[in-house]
């Protein structure tokens, strides 16, 4: 019939709410060191302590996304100058060990500011966005995203753009994903997260979690 359109697919969402240490978003995960619950008004968030504490989850929840979103809510709380603290990892089947495909947020300490570092990598694509004079204080609550859309990556603070490039970003197999620190155990994070998003679409920043209402500061 002329005049009608197919609907479009309706995008795919996993969360994750670091409320618990026993399952992250229904996925096996491993404890490591001492990540500690703590209390806020949003509810329960876990604390990492920059050293020794980490979770090992074992799912890739961007597997097989073309384009994406990739957000967290979190709180760093100073630290060594380089911490990487969310990594997705591509799992290569054929040897059942890390390939170089990756998504990583990081961030750089500056003091008592940070800036944030999206970077995402595999066959054909390897691309940092960090912007040094994009600094933030330390000790309160933020949300971070980073996107692909299709052509290009972005990057984000409270839906503030800080970076962007275009990529030949191909999709990446299953896999696994580290919280607090790198998936080989370097770069340890020193704060707590809240909660996480991945998307198979890239969503517009009016369509980013925000940080809810009441956290403010270090609670």
């Amino acid at each position: 019939m002329t005049g009608m359109t197919t609907p479009a697919a309706a995008a795919t969402q996993i969360v994750w709410q670091f409320d618990n240490l026993e399952k992250i978003g229904g996925a096996e995960t491993i404890v490591e060191g001492r990540p500690q619950l703590i209390a806020t008004k949003a509810g329960k968030a876990t604390r990492f302590d920059g050293a020794s504490d980490a979770l090992f989850v074992a799912e890739h929840p961007l597997a097989g996304a073309k384009t994406f979103s990739f957000e967290a809510v979190f709180r760093p709380d100073g630290g060594a100058f380089e911490q990487r603290w969310f990594h997705l990892a591509e799992i290569d089947p054929a040897t059942g060990k890390d390939s170089d495909a990756r998504f990583l947020f990081e961030i750089r300490v500056v003091g008592d500011e940070w800036y944030l570092d999206a970077f995402v990598t595999g066959p054909g694509y390897k691309q940092t966005l960090a912007v040094p004079a994009k600094l933030y204080p330390v000790g309160r609550w933020y949300s971070v995203a980073q996107t692909f859309d299709g052509k290009t990556y972005r990057s984000y603070v409270n839906g503030e753009l800080q970076a962007e490039a275009d990529i030949a970003y191909k999709p990446q197999g299953a896999g696994h994903s580290s919280v607090g620190v790198r998936i080989n155990r370097v770069n340890y994070f020193k704060g707590a997260i809240l909660s996480a998003r991945f998307t198979d679409r890239a969503l517009p920043p009016a369509k980013f979690l925000k940080v809810p209402a009441g956290l403010e500061g270090a609670d």
